[in-house]
Order: C-alpha cells, then sequence, then structure tokens
C-alpha cells in the first residue's frame, strides 16, 4: 500500500524486452536503500525490484502491465515518480493507494494560475471522480477541483510541481490513474444493490 506522496524522482537508463515483458533500469539516490523483492510505486505502477547494480535497480513490466499503464511509453531519460511502500507504523500523509493503475488518463489543458497550475485529464473509464475527492495522477495523490464524467482537473502547487514529474507533462500526454478505492468500493456496492 502507498499514500501518493513522491518521494524522488527517477530516471530511466536502460530498456530490455524480452517476450512480452520489458525489463526498465532506472537511476535513483534511493537504490543503496532498496532490496531486491521490494515494492516500489513508479508512476503509481506497483513493480518489483529484481535486481539493484550501484546508482542503478532494475524492474520487469508484463504485458497486463503494458497493457493498463502508460510504462510502454517510457524511454531513456524518461522522469519517472517513485514512491516506496508505506509504513505501518507512519502518517497517511496521501490518500490510500494501492499501486495498481485503473486506466491512462490524458492530459488536456494546462493552465497558469499564476504561482500554481491546474491540469486537465480525461480518461474513458467509468470510474467517477468527486469534487474534493481523492485522485492519484502518476503516483501522485491529489485533490480533485473540478469533476465531470470522464475528465477532472487538478491544481498543482508549486512544491509538486518541482518534485514530481508534473514539470515534463505536456498536454497530449497519457499519464497513470489511480481512482480511490473507497470511491470504487461505494460504486460497486451500489451497483450491487440494484
Amino acid at each position: 500500500m502507498f499514500t501518493g506522496i513522491i518521494e524522488e524522482i527517477a530516471e530511466v537508463t536502460n530498456i530490455e524486452k524480452e517476450g512480452g515483458n520489458i525489463h526498465f533500469t532506472l537511476k535513483a539516490k534511493m537504490t543503496s536503500e532498496l532490496k531486491i523483492d521490494q515494492s516500489i510505486a513508479h508512476n503509481g505502477c506497483c513493480l518489483t525490484v529484481v535486481e539493484i547494480s550501484n546508482e542503478t535497480y532494475k524492474v520487469t513490466a508484463i504485458q497486463e502491465t503494458l497493457d493498463k499503464t502508460n510504462l510502454n511509453q517510457w524511454e531513456i531519460g524518461t522522469k519517472v515518480n517513485l514512491e516506496r511502500c508505506m509504513q505501518m507504523n507512519g502518517r497517511l500523509d496521501g490518500h490510500i493507494v494501492q499501486g495498481h493503475v485503473d486506466t491512462i488518463g490524458t492530459c488536456e489543458k494546462i493552465e497558469d494560475q499564476n504561482g500554481s497550475w491546474k491540469f486537465t485529464f480525461s480518461h474513458k473509464s467509468h470510474q467517477l471522480t468527486v469534487e474534493k475527492g481523492s485522485i492519484t495522477v502518476n503516483g501522485t495523490s491529489l485533490t480533485v477541483v473540478d469533476s465531470e464524467r470522464n475528465t477532472f482537473s487538478v491544481c498543482i502547487i508549486p512544491y509538486t510541481f518541482e518534485n514530481t514529474n508534473f514539470s515534463s507533462i505536456r498536454e497530449g500526454d497519457q499519464v497513470n490513474l489511480e481512482f480511490d478505492i473507497i470511491g470504487k468500493y461505494v460504486a460497486k456496492w451500489v451497483e450491487a444493490m440494484k
């Protein structure tokens, strides 16, 4: 389980294809603290560390992951939001994040708001967002500002802009979305009661 509070931005340094899998090598300051078999959220997608070498580590994405996330668009040099799993004795500063990407969203609009930025995203999921509810974009826990069917917006403060990969998102880019788990359970329950 994760919180959506990004610890670091890593950089993709190598990409190897093997059958339907892709092995990604990433460079991160936290590499010396990692261990094999550890789960880390990469742009909100939970991946397992399979190899560590000096300042880099390797993770593997299977076809299921590649089909449901934006990982198949990563290139050498891509900046990736990282978060290690939550410690159960710590504070939950963001919201409950599973690291299971629900769908890919598209950045439709970026508005400079003179000190912050408003990002609008669209998606094709049946999942809902609610104003002032939680959403995870590329692993970052955020509060929904505007919410419509298949569209929502979030506002990004300077700290988040500078310390996540939001500074490299452009209109038309695809992002990983994970909808609020509590909202997903409520929607499933309502559907079952019909």
